[in-house]
């Protein structure tokens, strides 16, 4: 399976228009070879460059339909969507964890670059799963269930 972005190629620089510093939109993401019998989709961005004891969870989202091979820039947040794509986003790291949908890379000044791995799970059947999850709840739900996983890896630095 293999995962990318017209935004930034693999190890390079996320545009700032994707961060904090900028609009703080998703980036557009595409994939393709999807294994056969793939039910369902999940995506998690998240900084394990971050000054915290666990990785800084950017975005999660999940129950994307297994006949979807992109996500649009600049998915709206929230819980439940309808469009441009059916799927569920999850809890990031903002705000003790109360904030759904995408946010993008701000490290401390400073702090020199960090890595954003975006990793796409291709998953064996749909996830019995509420909206809201966050990414250790995601991962349990997925346990036994990743048919094949993909990543791209963007940095920034302020």
């Amino acid at each position: 399976m293999r995962l990318t972005s017209p935004a930034f190629q693999h190890d390079a620089p996320i545009p700032p228009r994707y961060t904090g510093d900028g609009e703080d939109l998703s980036p557009a993401l595409s994939w393709s070879a999807v294994p056969a019998g793939t039910q369902e989709l999940a995506l998690i961005c998240d900084d394990p460059d971050a000054p915290t004891p666990q990785p800084w969870v950017h975005w999660i989202i999940y129950g994307i339909p297994a006949n979807v091979t992109e996500l649009p820039e600049g998915v709206p947040g929230g819980g439940r969507l309808s469009s441009p794509v059916s799927a569920l986003q999850g809890k990031n790291s903002w705000s003790s964890g109360r904030t759904l949908g995408y946010r993008g890379p701000a490290p401390p000044r400073k702090h020199g670059t960090h890595h954003y791995h975006f990793r796409l799970y291709a998953l064996d059947s749909p996830l019995k799963a509420n909206p809201s999850l966050d990414k250790d709840a995601l991962l349990a739900a997925m346990s036994g269930h990743i048919l094949a996983e993909a990543e791209l890896v963007g940095t920034y630095e302020r």
